[in-house]
């Protein structure tokens, strides 16, 4: 190979690496380059010398950076074949790039002395310790020539632990040698990396100036200019040692970083005053203080509490704060907070423990700096402090320590401040302001972040009060008086709701917030804390009185004066002649107006007000109905002479306050006189709901449609509605209805129910059997009940759809802050309160269609556990709903349908008695399964012809766009139906299957990575009832094993854990077809195609094709045809597999073995992330094993390689 080829080569390269990073190049020019650069690395003969050629020093840096990628393709991709020769003309020629072959430390550019390190690093992870036993010692001397090498070797050795230890980017052999012989070393390298730092830091700090004349370590002027280079190159290195440090700190044993008296933490320590070098500093203590590991070997960490650590941490902090905000020294703050916050998680964990640690002497001076950082006015540094506070007011020990308990009230005074919600990022109405533009994107960010710091402060506030719930009280009495007598303040922004009104924003809102906030949380836990005669009560009813005698027409303030009603509410139970005024008071708020008589819609403030006030009712009479039991005919004839107006009170509101009566009726424990007062309660209801005009109006959805007037067209959209009044009513009779199926109840001590006549027996399981008082007039309603949900559900036919006006033509759709919900928008801040809660007309009518759809389904998803065997057994229940819920499913949109299966039938199935099953629960749910997969199979099957037709002309990038939308509520229907389906069939011990917010988990859930199906996935009784009819089972089986290949991950790992192999186990002792196990196989197999590069389903389903195929593979030999068809299978590993399998004699191998044999026999059809699929696979071979002894026949043979060459000599420096 002659010099000019090389040199004519290098020349092309050179041309086509220039037109590629020329931003004048055309597309063509620079494609054309593209593939002759990507060419020669793959094919020419002669990459390393033209490779070292390029990367001379008097090549562009552009240039340069291109030869050593080449470099680096040819160790990553060529190694394996490369003679050895060409090996060690290689790795020398690298280190003496290192050597000599870069500009100095502070000309040469980033990427090349990145690439330059990486080059080192691939030839380790090839060739060391076994082939390379000087690496280190060459790397050693190397660093001596000066700052330059030094940092290289620095960017080396950080490189070196990541990719073995971090990223673990290398084969199991190979990592563990490496690791081995890192840890063998580890002093060294400790000892190494410590001098240079200590060395570097040293000469810096003397060019730059004596360490006590601070003043001078910020003014380069003292410094002589001459030395400044070798100053900054110094500091260079200083930053590269921390940043190495950091790379091992994580790992290495403890000692190492104790050791010598914990030298290193104490060098980290006086480092965090070096303005340039204290970054990288806070960022080692910071992961040496939260290492985990053995107490014993953690103790000697409580060197930082001593006198030295402690005051550099402290001086550090405070010369950061000092200088205002400048991002550096605000990044170099939060460090330093994390680091007080790690220094206390270690403090809990050692303190009390067998490891018998003192209690630290600087205590005080620690929690006086750690208060320091919550009062700090950047929200997050607030923020980043509470879990510790929590941790150490929780902890045994301390939280009886006088130090400790002094900082209660101090930091509760502190969270007086901290509630306020000030700091948004688009405003200067605080010096928080300015860091929240660091720390968040907008005021919708921060709002969202605000939320949870409260809630999170609200906790702690929670703890301190366990500990001194008197100091919260007294703070809480304090700062509502001073609140009650504040001037109002509504600040520059007027509210809509009127003049002189606060916004959200205003100045005294946001104080009424905190307040209201803060005496919620101290009062609530004051009463868990206290024993009864330790409670002040005179203190709390004198609280009281002030909110009760406190007059407000601003709605945002009024909703938080009636929360303080609810928080001092208990203080009532001592003093019962206080209720009716507290009555009174909820009643008011429950008709407030700003503008009595005013036409204009009511703005969402003022409707929650009254909302808030109906819920205060509620509450009070579910939480304390003996209290109020005694003024039950007052409450009852306030609340008649309120629904005696029509227009007075909105629908629900009306319910809220007759759910408040139901609670209380609950209380007479005496079935006649419940059923008595119900009757009456309901017989308005009662005479609307089965009127003759009624009945027509809810079985006819052509007379359904004009009663509720979405045929008409409306000129004046905003405030002409002509039939207002009759959507009312009809919302009025359900409202009613579900407030006395959701609140009549029995006694729940049996023998209070056996004396008041609600106990009729046991069942045959021994359960008891009661009557619910509110049965026999619900019933009377059902028939209508399902009427209205048949002609609801038939308003989704083209036919009637068409039929709408134009006003309405969109009535069935969405509402927006649906639509913005699923897509995960957030809501406009201000919008939230000042806008009216419908705007149009059409809003209107979408809002009561949605809640009509929703309220019936909640009445028949309440009626079976309220009424049990008595709605259980309604003649042909089965044949009606299915006549009625589940007619028409085929136009009603998933938007509908989710609601309908989470609220109705996941309630009606789990609460119904097993002796129901055979008779309303199948004949049920076996249609309904059928149908859903049907569904579900036609939708998943748009969306994935919608994904590969995907051309850009068809691309519509606006995120709300429809299809967005679609594929978010198939996605949300397929989770819902498939919790169903699980909740059905399968018994999960421990589990409550109430929860339905786990159903809309985001897609960016962590997966589990813990995927072996629990132990007690069995199937339930219901479960075993809807498997022996084929029809049903087949449908469960498909719908189960279909879902696996959609492309929703959360869906396919829940049901692959949970439901796919108790169902596949019901039926395999029965006899199933070839074809059927091969689908359900093949299944499996499709869904790690789709699903394999998301680590948790990966597991999940290769355990279920493990479980699968162990079991099934003796009977069915169709598999094995399966299996061969996997791409890229191993034949010789597969029969290996089978015969083990196959053959009952043999010993059976661990189970992790056999699953691991099988993974990675089927390796060929786990799919990978868009990222992985055309990556060039790099192979790195095993070495000689390090560590097991090798007997001595084999020596010679193990030091043969491919060429026969011995490789005892291989790189000798």
């Amino acid at each position: 190979m002659s010099a000019e080829q090389v040199s004519s080569l290098c020349e092309q390269l050179v041309k086509a690496v220039t037109v590629i990073m020329d931003p004048a190049s055309t597309q063509r020019y620079r494609l054309e380059a593209l593939k002759f650069c990507e060419e020669f690395k793959e094919k020419c003969p002669i990459c390393v010398p033209c490779g070292l050629k390029l990367a001379e020093k008097t090549q562009t840096a552009i240039v340069r950076h291109f030869g050593l990628q080449i470099l680096e393709h040819v160790v990553k991709f060529r190694w394996n074949n490369m003679p050895r020769l060409e090996k060690v003309y290689l790795k020398n020629n690298v280190m003496g790039l290192i050597s000599s072959g870069t500009q100095s430390i502070l000309e040469e550019e980033s990427h090349i002395k990145d690439v330059l390190s990486r080059i080192v690093v691939e030839m380790i992870k090839r060739e060391w310790p076994q082939h390379w036993p000087d690496m280190l010692k060459e790397l050693d001397t190397l660093s001596k020539q000066g700052e330059t090498q030094t940092e290289l070797v620095m960017f080396i050795l950080l490189r070196l632990a990541e990719d073995v230890v971090t990223f673990q980017t290398l084969p199991t052999q190979r990592r563990r040698d490496i690791q081995q012989t890192l840890t063998q070393n580890m002093e060294k390298i400790f000892s190494f990396l410590l001098t240079a730092l200590q060395q570097n830091v040293n000469k810096y700090r003397h060019m730059v100036g004596a360490p006590q004349e601070q003043e001078v370590l910020t003014s380069p002027q003292k410094t002589d200019l001459a030395q400044e280079p070798k100053a900054q190159a110094n500091c260079r290195v200083g930053i590269a040692a921390l940043n190495t440090l950091a790379g091992y700190i994580d790992w290495v044993a403890l000692s190492h970083i104790t050791a010598d008296n914990c030298k290193l933490l104490e060098m980290l320590c006086l480092l965090l005053n070096e303005p340039e070098l204290q970054i990288g500093a806070a960022e080692c203590l910071l992961i040496a203080v939260s290492r985990k590991g053995k107490l014993e070997d953690r103790k000697p960490l409580m060197v930082l509490f001593g006198d030295v650590a402690m005051h550099y941490i402290l001086s550090a902090a405070q010369t950061a704060d000092g200088e205002g905000l400048v991002e550096k020294h605000y990044v170099f703050l939060k460090r330093l907070c994390q680091v007080l916050c790690a220094l206390g998680s270690q403090l809990c964990a050692l303190l009390g423990s067998d490891a018998d640690v003192e209690m630290p002497t600087n205590l005080g001076k620690y929690l006086d700096s750690f208060l320091a950082f919550t009062t700090h006015p950047s929200q997050f540094l607030r923020s980043s402090t509470q879990i510790t506070w929590g941790a150490l007011f929780r902890h045994e020990v301390l939280s009886r320590d006088p130090l400790l308990l002094a900082m209660i009230p101090k930091y509760l005074r502190a969270s007086m401040t901290n509630l306020v919600k000030v700091g948004f990022p688009s405003k200067s109405d605080s010096p928080s302001c300015e860091y929240s533009r660091f720390d968040f994107d907008s005021d919708e960010d921060f709002n969202a972040f605000f939320n949870s710091f409260r809630a999170q402060q609200g906790e702690v506030m929670r703890m301190a009060c366990r500990l001194d719930p008197r100091t919260g009280f007294q703070m809480a009495g304090e700062w509502l008086k001073y609140q009650l007598t504040a001037p109002v303040d509504t600040g520059p922004m007027n509210s809509r709701t009127g003049e002189g009104l606060c916004s959200v924003f205003s100045p005294s809102f946001i104080q009424w917030d905190a307040m209201t906030f803060f005496s919620e949380s101290v009062i609530s836990q004051m009463f868990r804390t206290l024993d009864k005669d330790e409670i002040p009560v005179n203190d709390g009813i004198d609280l009281l009185q002030l909110v009760l005698n406190f007059e407000t027409k601003d709605p945002l303030i009024l909703s938080c004066v009636l929360t303080n009603v609810s928080a001092l509410f208990p203080f009532v139970t001592y003093r019962p002649e206080y209720l009716p005024q507290v009555l009174s008071k909820l009643f008011a708020s429950v008709t407030f107006e700003v503008v009595e008589e005013s036409k204009a819609p009511r703005t969402r403030a003022v409707k929650n007000v009254r909302r808030h006030a109906c819920s205060s009712i509620i509450k009070m009479c579910r939480d304390y109905p003996q209290l109020v039991l005694p003024n039950f005919d007052m409450l009852y004839n306030h609340v008649k002479q309120l629904l005696s107006n029509e227009l007075l009170l909105t629908q629900m509101e009306k319910c809220a306050l007759m759910e408040a009566l139901v609670l209380i009726s609950n209380q007479f424990k005496d079935y006649e006189r419940q059923k008595a007062f119900l009757e009456e309660l309901l017989a308005p209801v009662a005479g609307l709901w089965l009127s003759p005009e009624m009945q027509r109006v809810l079985s006819d959805p052509e007379a359904f449609i004009s009663y509720v007037g979405a045929d008409n067209k409306i000129a004046d959209p905003v405030l002409e509605d002509p039939s207002g009044l009759n959507r009312s009513r009809i919302s009025f009779c359900v409202y009613t209805i579900l407030g006395v199926v959701k609140r009549a109840r029995w006694p729940a001590a049996t023998e209070e129910a056996k004396a008041g006549g609600f106990f009729l027996g046991y069942m045959p399981s021994g359960s008891p059997i009661y009557r619910n008082p509110c049965t026999e007039q619900i019933l009377k309603l059902l028939d209508n009940l399902l009427a209205l949900i048949r002609t609801h559900n038939n308003l989704y036919t083209p036919e009637m759809v068409a039929r709408l006006g134009d006003t309405f033509a969109k009535a069935l759709d969405m509402l927006e802050v649906e639509k913005n919900a699923i897509l995960g928008l957030p809501q406009p801040l201000l919008e939230l309160y000042d806008s009216p809660v419908y705007k149009t007309v059409l809003e209107r009518m979408q809002g009561f269609f949605c809640t009509l759809y929703d309220n019936c389904f909640h009445i028949l998803g309440n009626a079976g556990p309220s009424m049990q065997q008595d709605f259980y057994t309604v003649e042909g229940l089965a044949t009606q709903l299915l006549s009625s819920a589940f007619s028409n499913l085929n136009n009603i949109p998933d938007y509908r349908l989710r609601p309908m299966l989470r609220v109705f039938v996941k309630p009606l199935v789990l609460s119904c008695p097993s002796e129901y099953y055979e008779t309303l629960v199948c004949p049920m749910l076996g249609p309904l399964f059928t149908y859903l997969h049907v569904r579900l199979s036609q939708k998943w099957q748009v969306i994935n012809q919608r994904s590969m037709l995907c051309d850009d002309d068809a691309v519509d990038d606006n995120p709300e766009s429809q299809e967005m939308l679609e594929e978010q509520l198939v996605r949300m229907l397929t989770r819902e139906v498939m919790d169903l389906i699980t909740v059905c069939c399968v018994a999960k011990k421990g589990v409550d299957h109430n929860t339905t917010a786990a159903v809309d988990g985001d897609d960016d859930e962590a997966m589990a990575t813990d995927v072996t199906p629990p132990a007690s996935a069995e199937l339930t009784e219901l479960g075993k009832c809807l498997m022996k009819q084929e029809d049903v089972c087949t449908a469960l089986l498909i719908t189960a094993y279909t879902s696996l290949s959609w492309k929703d991950t959360l869906s396919c790992q829940r049901t692959t854990t949970q439901l796919c192999w108790p169902l596949l186990k019901q039926v395999l002792p029965g006899n199933l077809l070839p074809d059927a196990v091969s689908w359900f196989f093949t299944s499996v197999l499709k869904g790690l195609q789709i699903h394999g590069q998301h680590d948790g389903c990966m597991a999940a389903l290769v355990h279920l094709a493990f479980q699968i195929y162990e079991a099934l593979r003796p009977r069915y030999t169709e598999l094995k045809a399966v299996m061969e068809q996997v791409p890229d299978i191993q034949r010789d590993s597969l029969e290996q597999f089978d015969s083990k399998l196959l053959n009952p004699t043999l010993q059976k191998v661990a189970d992790k073995r056999r699953k691991d044999h099988f993974k990675r026999l089927i390796a060929g059809c786990i799919g990978k992330s868009l990222g992985e699929q055309f990556r060039k696979e790099v192979h790195i071979r095993n070495l000689p094993s390090l560590f097991k002894k090798v007997k001595p026949l084999l020596e010679t043979d193990v030091l043969e390689n491919e060429d026969g060459e011995g490789l005892t000599a291989f790189f000798e420096p």
